[in-house]
């Protein structure tokens, strides 16, 4: 049992969110360098984009141990658990094995110059990764791509899922900014998969891959994918052509995701860098999990979660909401944070929404309830705020109808919470 001792590196580590977030790669090149360069023994696979990319890295995580692979997966953020970055094989890393990486990335940290959380987290995870020996590692990009901690890493192969307009204050105003901040996990030689397909972003990932001599393959060009709805989709690859696939993962979005987690293997395959038969692609695709991505945490009620933490998320949930589901009516609780686009969230998601529930997550940059019913005043029906996050998740599922669906939506943090709070009451009832 770890106990105390795992407890306090927790605190440790949350602590170092304290220095916020900072681009560069020093500080994350210097711990790795006194643990010897574990970054510099792994595969990796290098997965960046607005949105989706998480999903992707899950996918290609899953075909990989499917196909007999050992495969590291760190993600971020977690929701519930911090075990959830790092998982070995579909499996969370446990408490013990978190413990003593935490140990031998913490004894070389320089405490003049401490880390941030992230960078932590990312040294931790390729010290774990290069200890177990894993035969891929499939890193998901934290913010932006080219100063984010993680592109300290030579992949094989690298995926950009998505650009669109997300956490401008660091990454820059305009598409044009966005995509070369993304564009800068792209590496002299290595091939890029991307689903990118405005103009003026594709213009700043072509040209980057020019100046690298990287290959593009992009989706919809060299790579085709058709979505047969209910989870089922057709790809069309350089040369792997395969029907029927099926997905866990709701929406028709994941569709197009997964054709970015197939562009790469296809290309890691033709390099010879690895083997797998279609039977193995299927059943690992159809093992996929994700949460708090269109997932359904109860059916009595039904209640849909959904971390549609920016414009586009919410636009993807919202075409899922019409296309996908039925239900009489519509209950909302919404908690998001303060920098993102609340208007045109709101504006997108009110309309569908016969009742909205506005609350506050537990960090420090979420959007005031108040805020949120000011925005949606002028274009919402029902509204109310309730800010402790379980009271409002009461009152939803206290209004909700066997036929009528609660759909919690906005922060992954705020989801995350929501898990936790559920997980907390179902262990409640269960003792008593």
């Amino acid at each position: 049992m770890t106990g105390g001792p795992y407890k306090r590196a927790l605190a440790y580590l949350y602590d170092l969110q304290k220095y916020g977030i900072k681009f560069g790669l020093s500080s994350t090149s210097n711990l790795l360098k006194h643990l010897q360069d574990p970054h510099k023994r792994l595969r990796v696979i290098h997965v960046a984009g607005t949105n989706g990319k998480g999903s992707t890295a899950a996918m290609l995580s899953a075909i990989l141990t499917q196909a007999g692979y050992l495969a590291g997966l760190y993600t971020s953020p977690h929701l519930v658990r911090f075990n959830e970055r790092f998982r070995i094989n579909e499996r969370e890393v446990l408490d013990e094995e978190i413990l003593e990486v935490f140990r031998r990335v913490k004894a070389v940290v320089d405490e003049r110059e401490p880390p941030t959380f992230f960078e932590m987290t990312t040294a931790m995870a390729l010290s774990l990764f290069a200890e177990r020996r894993v035969d891929w590692a499939v890193l998901e990009v934290g913010m932006g791509g080219r100063l984010d901690a993680t592109n300290v890493v030579q992949p094989r192969v690298t995926v950009i899922n998505n650009v669109f307009l997300d956490h401008q204050e660091f990454l820059g105003v305009t598409l044009t900014r966005i995509a070369r901040e993304k564009a800068g996990i792209i590496k002299e030689g290595v091939p890029l998969i991307t689903a990118v397909s405005q103009p003026a972003a594709l213009a700043v990932i072509k040209a980057r891959c020019l100046e690298t001599r990287a290959p593009c393959f992009r989706i919809g060009r060299e790579i085709k994918v058709r979505s047969l709805g209910e989870g089922r989709f057709t790809y069309r690859g350089l040369k792997w052509s395969l029907d029927n696939l099926q997905i866990p993962l709701a929406g028709r979005h994941q569709s197009v995701n997964a054709a970015t987690a197939l562009g790469a293997l296809e290309v890691l395959e033709g390099q010879g860098e690895l083997r797998m038969v279609p039977e193995q692609i299927h059943q690992g695709l159809a093992k996929t999990r994700w949460s708090g991505r269109l997932e359904l945490l109860s059916r009595r009620p039904r209640i849909l979660l959904d971390g549609a933490h920016n414009f586009a998320g919410m636009v993807a949930l919202c075409r899922a909401l019409q296309e996908e589901y039925a239900y009489r009516k519509l209950i909302v609780v919404l908690g998001i944070m303060a920098d993102k686009d609340l208007r045109g969230m709101l504006l997108r998601l009110a309309p569908l929404a016969d009742h909205i529930i506005l609350t506050k997550p537990k960090y420090e940059r979420a959007a005031e309830p108040e805020s949120l019913q000011e925005v949606a005043g002028s274009f919402a029906g029902r509204t109310e705020l309730i800010r402790p996050v379980q009271e409002a998740l009461e009152r939803a599922t206290g209004l909700a109808a066997a036929e009528d669906l609660v759909l919690v939506t906005g922060s992954l943090y705020f989801i995350g919470e929501v898990k936790e709070v559920h997980e907390q009451q179902n262990k409640s009832e269960t003792s008593t």
